[in-house]
């Protein structure tokens, strides 16, 4: 789905980070905004929840099956 800007203001923020980034457009301009912004939001997080939240959302993944065979399963994939 597009993003429309419909305020002066914020296409003159997106133009002028263009031109101070160097960006190819105001569209990748505000993507690479957007994803910096986001990095940065991240980072407020403290890396102890963080980690607390990857360990929750990796329990409920559960174990790796013990009887699992990679090397099977790689020539499985591979057979013709």
């Amino acid at each position: 789905m597009p993003l429309y800007i419909r305020d002066d203001e914020v296409d003159a923020l997106a133009a002028k980070l263009q031109r101070e980034t160097n960006a190819p457009s105001k569209t990748e301009a505000v993507r690479t905004a957007l994803i910096h912004e986001l990095e940065r939001n991240r980072a407020k997080v403290p890396l102890r929840d963080r980690i607390v939240r990857l360990q929750a959302e990796a329990k409920k993944i559960g174990l790796p099956n013990p009887d699992f065979d990679m090397k099977i399963f790689t020539d499985e994939m591979w057979e013709e």
